[in-house]
């Protein structure tokens, strides 16, 4: 493989690295010097005018060798690049997806447990549920299971938009088998629907929402315990700060679905120490229309409403509408359909549990404020931004592994290739056929892959990923047709991973080219400070290499 990261400090001029490695069916080399044991040299380069590497940001396999060959990039070097083994690169600060490709040599089967139902004397995990009071008339619902696990890892699930605690019974049924499994109701979300009206209808001065059929919230007047409540992720990161420190008691490994997978990374980028690992299921990059009042208070002004209590008048009128059609049974049903890429997954518990929680008098008012909610203080990118710097200052170790259905028609895959760019020792498996909700599609594969990614962070790596045999991380990408029992007959789903290198060795590595890349910069600076008197680093001679020297 090769592994060209390109630092540019003008238009004449390139320093990069180039990591070379013989990788089976993978490149034919010819005539270099620099393919030698798989190791990293270092190649200064001058620069014929006019060539712009910034235009090379995300070059394929193909287009790298003709920059190669056609323009001499390296003197004398000419190297067969496979088009599609193309590794990480980057120019200009940019990481391209070459390092993502979707060559697969081969394919092979793995056949791995079904959910326990206690037919071969395997049980499953008793499923608990509870209730706790976070703030005066805040209760939030919460299931668990393997609480009796001590000295367990504790795995606390976030549910997606419109579901809730339940959405995840086959993964705390399952994984509580070994683990102390949590999953909780967002606020205004579930079962953590408040129990009281927060802005009851007054009529002839008499409160007329118990005991008829109304919408709670849709009064003149907010009750003092909900004059700030709006239904938010700035809340639910709160709430979960919470429950994580006084329910669980220990930091966590985080997994979140659609909208709980970006509180689960907002949550770990702002507490990191609460978290021991974040696993995305699918999470959605984006969420909140409306400015956030403490981020962009004066474009926060603009707007009258932002997802508190009572709710205007004509926000009423529009819930009221918009209500009566996304709360019908018909309606649900499609979506579900939708959002499920095997059409046979059995879904009629969860439609159950949906309909139960639109029938909640709070249900129409909590989806308003939900809907109507500022966007949190930080986007998803920086969100993103925040984990890498984190990660990157060690000041905080928090692994991410990423877990997609390929087929979602709402969050597409790219959206976890992008995260995956940006973190480039995330593993990344995307399942197919899966869509919008994998741990509920496919909790067979999905199960399996979490209970072997968090035995290799607690093993320190001794054990390996799950579907790897082999210690070293697959460079581009490999595919498993992954086989399991479900109702007494045999079914397949296609399993892709994406991986990237990643060891102490490459934390060293990372660490010298760093010091290697200040002393070419100062060097640099210097040669131009003194009008040339001074040579350019690595150069004895004041003759250029027209190409390039190792």
């Amino acid at each position: 493989m090769m592994e060209l990261l390109s630092f540019r400090c003008s238009s004449s001029y390139q320093f990069a690295w180039v990591n070379c490695k013989v990788v089976e069916k993978g490149l034919k080399l010819r005539r270099s010097k620099l393919f030698l044991n798989g190791k990293r040299r270092l190649v200064y380069s001058v620069m014929r005018p006019g060539w712009n590497l910034g235009a090379y940001d995300h070059l394929n396999g193909s287009e790298i060798r003709n920059l190669y060959e056609q323009q001499g990039f390296l003197s004398g070097m000419r190297a067969e690049v496979a088009a599609d083994n193309c590794n990480h690169y980057g120019t200009d600060g940019v990481i391209g997806l070459g390092g993502i490709s979707e060559k697969v040599d081969s394919v092979e089967k793995v056949l791995i447990p079904g959910l326990p139902d206690g037919s071969d004397g395997n049980p499953e995990s008793p499923i608990s549920s509870g209730f706790w009071e976070w703030k005066p008339k805040f209760t939030v619902h919460y299931e668990k299971s393997g609480t009796e696990n001590v000295g367990s890892p504790a795995v606390l699930f976030l549910p997606g938009f419109g579901v809730g605690s339940f959405h995840y019974e086959k993964q705390l049924k399952d994984l509580g088998r070994e683990y102390k499994v949590w999953a909780l109701d967002f606020l205004g979300q579930g079962l953590s629907l408040p129990s009281e009206d927060p802005a009851p209808l007054v009529k002839d001065g008499k409160d007329v929402s118990e005991g008829e059929d109304l919408m709670w919230g849709f009064g003149e007047e907010t009750e003092p315990w909900a004059e700030e409540l709006v239904y938010s992720v700035d809340l639910w990161r709160d709430q979960v700060r919470h429950f994580v420190e006084e329910v669980i008691g220990e930091p966590v490994y985080i997994v979140g679905n659609s909208l709980g997978g970006f509180v689960s990374l907002y949550f770990a980028a702002r507490y990191p120490q609460l978290v021991k690992g974040v696993t995305l299921l699918n999470a959605t990059p984006f969420w909140g229309f409306l400015p956030n009042p403490i981020t962009s208070p004066r474009l926060a002004k603009i707007f009258p409403w932002a997802g508190t209590f009572p709710l205007p008048a004509k926000v009423r009128k529009l819930t009221e509408l918009v209500w009566e059609k996304i709360s019908d049974p018909e309606s649900i049903y499609e979506v579900l359909k939708q959002v499920y890429a095997d059409h046979s997954t059995k879904v009629d518990k969860v439609f159950t549990r949906i309909i139960e929680i639109t029938q909640h008098p709070a249900a129409a008012a909590s989806f308003a404020s939900i809907m109507f909610a500022p966007r949190a203080q930080l986007s998803f990118e920086e969100t993103l931004s925040r984990y890498i710097k984190n990660y990157l200052c060690r000041s905080q170790d928090v692994p991410i592994c990423l877990v997609y259905g390929k087929e979602d028609p709402w969050v597409k895959p790219i959206w976890g290739l992008q995260v995956k760019r940006q973190v480039p020792e995330a593993p990344y498996y995307e399942i197919s056929p899966a869509g919008h909700c994998p741990h509920d599609e496919v909790p067979e594969v999905v199960n399996y892959l979490l209970r072997g990614w968090i035995k290799n962070l607690e093993s320190k790596g001794s054990i390996h990923l799950p579907l790897l045999d082999d210690p070293e991380y697959p460079q581009y990408g490999d595919s498993w047709d992954v086989e399991f029992i479900r109702g007494g007959s045999r079914k397949s789903v296609s399993v892709h991973l994406f991986g990237s290198k990643f060891s102490i060795w490459n934390k060293i590595s990372s660490f010298v080219e760093s010091q290697v890349v200040n002393y070419l910069l100062c060097g640099w600076i210097k040669n131009l400070e003194s009008k040339g008197s001074i040579h350019m680093p690595l150069l004895d001679d004041s003759e250029y290499p027209q190409y390039g020297d190792p």
